[in-house]
């Protein structure tokens, strides 16, 4: 029997996993702001599923709930750093405490879990970390770039990390979905306009966020049962890959990105080249 620690257990693919992860026999550490969100899941597991009401952005709490889990379970087997938000505005639009909960939730708070659960998985011999990002953690949409930011800088962590833990036997991977049919959509966090950009690209974004009503992701492509299904499966994958991507957008969206950086790298090949010493110098 395997144990998960999962942080965004209540909704959306967070929930998915967890429910499976249960069907299957094994056990789940939910980390939730509100542990009644887990009812059904509790009585149908009541000897599976150990909750914990936690604040993911509020470090101390992270930690000290941290530390309870593996104290009362033992062994963890796998963290599935999971929870997140999106916010929508152009940058100037963003107030104050929209860019610090993006920050805070998307990158600060994985960092700071993991940073937490590093000690105990070198001490129990290894483990895996699972870090949900977003096709958007490599490429980037016009009116994101705060909920950009933080995902370009947890990939930026969690892909250094991989190189600092995987000689303790630690295997870290990146989960790069697209769009889900999640109430992700409906939590999104929309900036109050600007008229400057009424005519802009962000202003057409804007214009369809709100013909959908919040239901952004009803016709999304992603089918969360089968995420789920996936990232179960990568949890015993060996060698664990860096980055898992998922759905067809997610794929046709990061392949052309990439492709378009790389066309660019290449055009820059002379003038990089010219900046160095002359050989020998």
């Amino acid at each position: 029997m395997s144990t998960w620690l999962i942080t965004g257990a209540s909704s959306g693919i967070g929930r998915a996993v967890a429910a499976k992860v249960l069907a299957n026999g094994d056990r789940v550490a939910a980390f939730v702001r509100d542990p009644r969100a887990l009812d059904e899941l509790a009585a149908g597991y009541p000897n599976h599923l150990w909750t914990a009401q936690v604040d993911v952005t509020d470090t101390n709490e992270l930690r000290l709930a941290t530390e309870r889990a593996f104290a009362e379970l033992g062994h963890i087997d796998v963290l599935f750093s999971n929870a997140g938000s999106g916010a929508f505005g152009a940058a100037e639009e963003l107030d104050d405490a929209v860019i610090e909960q993006q920050i805070a939730l998307n990158m600060v708070a994985p960092i700071q879990l993991i940073r937490a659960a590093l000690p105990h998985l070198r001490a129990q011999g290894g483990g895996r970390i699972i870090q949900m990002s977003t096709m958007g953690g490599q490429l980037a949409t016009t009116g994101g770039s705060m909920y950009h930011a933080s995902k370009w800088g947890i990939e930026g962590f969690t892909e250094s990390l991989m190189g600092e833990v995987a000689a303790f036997g630690i295997a870290v991977t990146l989960i790069e979905p697209g769009n889900v049919r999640t109430p992700f959509g409906a939590a999104l966090s929309v900036a109050a306009p600007l008229s400057a950009y009424a005519e802009t690209p962000v202003g057409q974004v804007r214009q369809y966020i709100e013909a959908a009503g919040g239901n952004l992701t009803a016709n999304a492509p992603g089918d969360p049962d089968l995420i789920a299904d996936a990232i179960i499966s990568v949890a015993t994958q060996t060698p664990a890959p860096r980055r898992l991507v998922l759905g067809s957008d997610a794929f046709n969206g990061i392949r052309a990105a990439l492709v378009s950086r790389l066309t660019e790298l290449d055009q820059a090949a002379a003038v990089s080249a010219s900046t160095d010493f002359p050989a020998g110098a």
